[in-house]
């Protein structure tokens, strides 16, 4: 039974992988809407848990007092409820979050959510990773993290052999296939299909630069390019030319440097 629960919920111990290969990245998955559950332990679930003893109890009905694994409890295997398959279809009207941050304008519908929430405006990270030194809001977002150690990567592409860490950046890979551009710029005609790439290039019309370099007076409107501009500094040349034993800096080098081999 437990080897069958593992299969349906792609459970591990472990946690996620990094995300820079996926989303080339700026480590910022696309926040969907989803109807909030009341989380035990004040955490803030934006991912399955995914240590088996925890799936009987990571999920509480307010109502039913049921317990589930994941937040979608009408489609759970292990049973449903049927407070929050009328709730589901409330939701889609209208959402009460009576617990309003007094940092931002940020409203949640569980107190517990508004907790972890608060955790960003003061720094605080209880949850420590113990293969590293990172350090997280919640104990989901650590058993996330954790994944980055292991390798797995839960969320599947149905039409190509992709994988990937968040099931929003899935979400977000999916639009490759469908072709799918809803962020259209309002300086000009470009529309891109990831909301991070619209803010990104929205900074070519403002001239904002956030990304400062400590070693220079240089600075980049997205984060990667700093990465890759200190590896000026440091020397490291991770851009490899695979025709030649070449290696670069930056990457726009190396596509640069390619043409000369294929003319």
């Amino acid at each position: 039974m437990e080897n069958e629960m593992k299969q349906k919920l792609n459970i591990n111990t472990d946690d996620n992988v990094h995300v820079k290969d996926e989303i080339e990245i700026h480590e910022n998955p696309v926040e969907v809407e989803e109807p909030e559950l009341m989380v035990n332990d004040d955490i803030e679930i934006k991912e399955e848990p995914i240590q088996i003893q925890e799936m009987e109890s990571s999920y509480q009905c307010r109502q039913s007092k049921n317990y589930f694994s994941n937040k979608s409890p009408i489609q759970h295997p292990l049973g449903t409820c049927s407070h929050h398959e009328k709730r589901n279809n409330l939701n889609t009207h209208t959402v009460e979050k009576p617990h309003q941050c007094n940092q931002c304008n940020k409203s949640f519908s569980y107190k517990s959510n508004l907790i972890v929430h608060l955790r960003k405006h003061t720094g605080e990270k209880p949850y420590k990773c113990n293969q590293c030194d990172k350090a997280c809001l919640s104990k989901s977002h650590l058993n996330i993290h954790l994944r980055t150690h292991t390798g797995e990567k839960p969320h599947q592409c149905n039409q190509c052999d992709k994988a990937f860490l968040y099931k929003s950046v899935l979400i977000r890979h999916l639009r490759s296939h469908t072709g799918e551009r809803q962020h259209q710029c309002n300086q000009c005609d470009k529309v891109f299909s990831v909301k991070c790439h619209l803010r990104r290039h929205l900074m070519i019309h403002t001239g904002e630069k956030p990304h400062q370099c400590n070693q220079c007076d240089k600075a980049f409107s997205d984060k990667s390019t700093l990465i890759g501009h200190l590896n000026t500094h440091t020397g490291e040349k991770q851009h490899q030319c695979n025709q030649c034993d070449k290696a670069f800096s930056l990457k726009c080098n190396l596509i640069r440097h390619l043409r000369i081999h294929t003319g």
